[in-house]
């Protein structure tokens, strides 16, 4: 049977370089790629265009990359909680693309199924629909936005097997299923990495095709964003 393991996060990121275009999976802080991450940031590969929901926080997640100015370019739908990401869009040192949550969503998928675009009702006549080709459908228009193109996408999954199976859990299922298979090569880390066959077939959620690496991560700090507690009553 073909394995997709690797030994380690090193060797998961072989072949990542300068200026290249990535995926990273992730809502928030919840399900993001954190061993591919801190590698990355180990590497100081420079110049990277990112596809991500947001850019994590600044001392955690994508922001670690954006303190190091190791990102030229974010295409994702919202700054979030990181005031750097902020700056550095404010100051022009970042190039950005914000993009409605749904169609970065869409054209993730897109890429996954190998379709070059998609029709979408979303920004039409708006700014994010300038110089894009529009159309008709049933008395209502649609922007076409065409399939994003990564050499790497990273994943987070909860469970996986050699095989590249995976199954996530919670929330972490939120952009990860739909980049995997997206790029060029698509890298999961897992927190429990298990021999092919060990996994129920009616559980998991992405299939072993769409996945060209798997490895156990390690030393998973699972932070949150924003930790809001009731006031215990008396």
């Amino acid at each position: 049977m073909i394995t997709k393991k690797v030994n380690s996060v090193t060797e998961a990121l072989e072949g990542v370089h300068d200026d290249m275009t990535l995926m990273l999976g992730g809502f928030g802080l919840s399900g993001i790629p954190e061993n591919a991450i801190s590698e990355l940031v180990k590497r100081n590969v420079k110049g990277l265009t990112c596809i991500s929901n947001n850019a994590g926080v600044d001392d955690f997640g994508l922001g670690l990359l954006l303190q190091k100015k190791q990102i030229k370019k974010m295409i994702s739908s919202y700054v979030g909680e990181n005031a750097e990401f902020e700056r550095q869009m404010l100051s022009g040192e970042l190039d950005v693309e914000l993009i409605p949550q749904g169609t970065l969503a869409e054209r993730c998928r897109a890429a996954q199924g190998g379709f070059p675009a998609i029709y979408t009702p979303a920004g039409y006549g708006t700014e994010v629909a300038e110089g894009k080709e529009t159309r008709e459908f049933d008395g209502k228009m649609y922007v076409l936005e065409r399939a994003f193109k990564a050499d790497f996408a990273f994943v987070k999954a909860w469970k996986g097997d050699t095989a590249g199976n995976l199954i996530f859990k919670g929330t972490a299922r939120n952009f990860n299923p739909v980049m995997c298979g997206a790029a060029t090569i698509t890298v999961a880390e897992v927190e429990e990495l298990l021999p092919a066959g060990e996994l129920d077939p009616n559980q998991i959620h992405i299939p072993g095709i769409f996945v060209q690496r798997i490895f156990e991560g390690k030393n998973y700090e699972k932070r949150i964003e924003q930790r809001t507690v009731r006031k215990r009553e008396n």
